[in-house]
């Protein structure tokens, strides 16, 4: 179970910062989840290209059961993205600015 973190932000006008950080904090959530929707479309399309969902095309990566190419590298990289993005995400899903 992850620690709660707290951030201090400080300022002379709250009454400004506060709906600024909030107006920030959703526009990038906006933007991720737009990011999150195109990575999950080509991470889709290499499995459509390759016959194999992302696990199992990691999994034979990994056993050495295929071999690297171009194309698997792209798509390790475009999991690897996504991943990142969803984690992200979950950050910012998981915050709230508190008085």
């Amino acid at each position: 179970m992850a620690m709660t973190q707290r951030l201090v932000i400080e300022t002379s006008d709250r009454n400004s910062l506060r709906p600024l950080l909030e107006s920030a904090l959703e526009r990038e959530k906006k933007l991720l989840h737009a990011s999150i929707d195109k990575a999950r479309v080509r991470v889709a399309e290499f499995e459509k290209r390759f016959g194999m969902v992302s696990a199992e095309f990691e999994r034979r990566l990994n056993a050495r059961e295929i071999e690297e190419s171009v194309a698997f590298t792209d798509w390790r990289m475009e999991m690897g993205m996504l991943a990142v993005l969803e984690q992200r995400y979950r950050t910012l899903e998981g915050s709230q600015i508190v008085d």
